[in-house]
This record gives C-alpha cells, structure tokens and sequence, in this order.
C-alpha cells in the first residue's frame, strides 16, 4: 500500500516552490541512479549553472541534500518531501486528465503542486482509486514495482509488437516532445510495432495504427514499453 502521509502540510509548507522544485528532479535521478549534476540541473530548471550552485548550497544548508566527494544526493528528511512533492504532482495530473490535453498536464500541475494539503491529497489517492502511475506512466513513490518490467524502446528489436507504457519524467519537461508524441498517438497504453532501426543517423522508426513514426534515439530513450514477454514475465 502506497504511503500517503509522508510529510506533514507544516513540513512541506516550509519549502519554496523553487526547493520542491529542485527536489523533485534530484529525487528522479537519484531513483534512477543517475549521477545529480549541476548543468544538467540548470538545463532542465531553466536557470544558470551558478543560480543552481547557490540553491544546492542552501538546500545542504537546511539538510536536504548532502554535496561532497560521493556527490549530490537527498538526505532521509530531502527523500520524504521529494516523494510528498512527486506524488502530489502525480494526483493533480490525474485530477486534470479528462480536462486539458495529455501533454499539457505536467505543465498545469507543476503550477499546482506546491499547494496540496494532506487532507486534498488523502482524498485524492482515495478517489482516484490509489493509482501506482501517473497519466505518463511514470511510478508514484512507492510504486516502483509496478513499472519494473518495461523497457526502453531504444532496446526492442526490429519486428516486434510494443505497448507503449510510460514516458519518463526527465522527457516531461519537453512540453514540446510531449506536445508530438501526444499528436502521433505514442502515448501509455497504444500499441506499435517497431519497424526500422537505423544505427547511423540514431533513429527508430515504429509504426502506430498505420502510420510510420519516425524518433530520434535521443527522444526514444525516455519512451518504455512492454512485450509480450516482458507482459508474461510475473
């Protein structure tokens, strides 16, 4: 059973969006085991490499994060209001599905998120039905388990038959990819087959109801999916 109670409104409520903010991706990446770099911090905020160093330090400073040889990584207090931020996130995007297009979603509940209460958001994952995903696919905190099994698509061979089941954060902030995967159907839950790989230029080709989709390795990536065996696999 997810955990919904991570943080208390008054812990959470200390934290500017800009900290949420910074929380949320390093709790990506550290879920992912991907190293926390700066730069790459910056790209995705959309704010320069110093703006990030001075927030990292402050961050350290309130005992969110730990910065030393090891690297960057949320300390047990930094863990617990990453996943409230994340989930809360999750449950608005799940409250704005049947009104606003799949690829504006992220978008509109980034705006929303910061200002959740613990009440809102037990009746949400109440009322919602205790989702494991997000409408993109990606994993509640907690959920881990339940997007295990399915794979890039820059792995699955030429010939074989996919569902496509999750669109991984970091390609989220695209709003622009999002925006194009929504229009050619690349969305959780649309079956296609890939088609073509083409090494030389990094391209996969995949075909979705009849129509040839042509994606860069770069965008395809960030796009997972499940087979057959991987769907047979307990």
């Amino acid at each position: 059973m997810t955990n919904i109670t991570g943080l208390d409104s008054s812990d959470i409520s200390k934290l500017s969006s800009t900290i949420q903010d910074y929380l949320s991706l390093i709790y990506v990446m550290e879920r992912d085991q991907e190293p926390v770099v700066g730069s790459r911090l910056a790209e995705l905020l959309g704010v320069t490499p110093p703006t990030v160093t001075n927030t990292l330090k402050r961050m350290t400073r309130d005992g969110l994060i730990t910065m030393n040889k090891d690297g960057t990584h949320l300390t047990e207090s930094g863990w617990s209001a990453a996943r409230v931020v994340m989930r809360r996130h999750m449950l608005m995007e799940w409250m704005m599905v049947k009104t606003l297009p799949w690829s504006q979603l992220h978008n509109e509940a980034h705006q929303l998120e910061h200002a959740i209460s613990p009440m809102t958001e037990t009746a949400l994952m109440e009322q919602l039905g205790r989702p494991q995903t997000c409408p993109h696919g990606n994993p509640l905190p907690g959920c881990e388990q339940a997007v295990a099994t399915w794979i890039p698509l820059t792995k699955i061979p030429a010939g074989e038959t996919i569902t496509i089941r999750r669109i991984h954060e970091l390609a989220e902030e695209n709003i622009q990819l999002l925006g194009y995967l929504e229009t050619k159907r690349i969305m959780p839950g649309t079956r296609a087959t890939v088609t073509e790989i083409l090494p030389f230029n990094q391209t996969i080709t995949v075909e979705v109801e009849g129509q040839p989709i042509m994606l860069g390795n770069a965008a395809a990536r960030f796009i997972y999916v499940e087979t057959q065996h991987s769907r047979s696999t307990p």
